[in-house]
Order: structure tokens, then sequence, then C-alpha cells
């Protein structure tokens, strides 16, 4: 479930909001930041695929040594639907673009889609200035620890924590690390509370693609 990021062997590492397909627009953000692929890291909140255009080029990132992602609600719904469960779920999510990829490109899209399940649910990443927690939806727990057991549901789904800080129910954020990196709500700009940051602005809806700058 955990994967842990020694900062020490990167010179920059960033973290980048929600994808679902967007993989030109990566590329771009990337060359404005002058990304170099031998000495930097990018993390990815989860959600590569899905309502974009290039969801099997964003799926190939995860190849690259320079790339790497947690898990997201898509990709378990992509699981869910090549292990025959909820099929109809995944397709009205933005599924359909499998069925509509031509082969060859379709069997390495599936065998890409089958290779998520080695995604992690959270990385810790250790940088120069503190620890760093990616998950996709939310770490469900007040306090953090190494290979605590969290619901896995409540990672890649909710919306609770959130939805009570927009509404100022709670501005409290989590113990346990100096900040934690969401994506899975798409949101007109990037929101910030205590030491927790939401960071999908929906780049497949036409907003920003989001990538911060963690070390």
């Amino acid at each position: 479930m955990y994967q842990r990021i020694d900062g020490e062997k990167w010179r920059s590492i960033w973290v980048v909001g929600d994808l679902h397909g967007c993989y030109q627009q990566l590329m771009a953000e990337l060359r404005l930041r002058h990304f170099n692929p031998f000495e930097d890291l990018l993390i990815s909140v989860g959600d590569l695929i899905d309502r974009g255009p290039e969801s099997l080029r964003c799926l190939q990132l995860l190849d690259e040594s320079w790339f790497i992602a947690v898990r997201g609600n898509h990709e378990q719904m992509a699981l869910d639907a090549l292990a025959g469960n909820e099929m109809t779920l995944w397709q009205l999510n933005g599924g359909t673009w499998l069925s509509e990829t031509p082969q060859p490109q379709r069997k390495e899209a599936t065998s890409q889609i089958h290779g998520c399940h080695r995604l992690p649910w959270i990385i810790e990443a250790r940088c120069r200035d503190g620890i760093h927690i990616i998950a996709h939806a939310d770490y469900p727990a007040p306090h953090y620890r190494w290979h605590q057991p969290v619901d896995r549901q409540q990672i890649l789904w909710s919306r609770q924590r959130l939805t009570a800080a927009l509404e100022k129910q709670t501005l409290e954020g989590i113990e346990g690390a100096d900040h934690f990196w969401f994506g899975h709500t798409p949101l007109k700009q990037r929101f910030d509370v205590a030491n927790l940051h939401y960071i999908d602005t929906g780049a497949v809806f036409g907003g920003a693609l989001t990538l911060v700058q963690l070390q």
C-alpha cells in the first residue's frame, strides 16, 4: 500500500494533479519548468486515464524512470472492469476509450492497465524540507504513520474532508507529516488548508494542469 521515496536521489521533485489523458498538456508544462528526466522526479496523484485524448500515452509514463504515481479511482475502475466487475461504471466515467482503441494498441493498453495493480495507494516522499504524503483523494486518518492500515475505498473516493474544509466546517490538517497532496476533485484553482493541498484543477475539463515543486 505504501511506497517511500528518498529525495536525496533527485535534484527536483514535482507533484502533478489528475492527468486524465492530457499527455500533451503535461509535456508542455514540463518543458516550461525545464524538467530534466535524468535528475528530476514527477509524482502523479493518480487518475492517469479516461476522459482525455491520450490515456495510453499517460499510462506509458509508468515505464519511465522519472515518473511514478499513486493509484486513482479511475485506475481502480479500469482494473475492476477488466476483472469482469463494474464495466458499466468505468464506461460511464470515461472508460470507453479502451474499446475504441485500435489493435495492437488495445492489447498494449490492456497490459498497461493490468500493470496498475503494482501502483501504491500512498507515496511518502522524504524531501529536503520535510515529509510529503501523496494519495489520490484522502488519507483517511487524523494522523499519518508509515504502513498504517487505512480504508482503501476512502483513499480513492472520499471527499468528506475536502467538503468540510470548503464549507469551513473544519480547518484542521493531518498530523504525522509536513504536507499532504491530493487530487480527485476538480477545482477551479488549487486549494490549501492547514497542511492539506488539493491540486486537481480540471485539466481535462479545460482548466489548468497544476504542478507543484516539492524539492
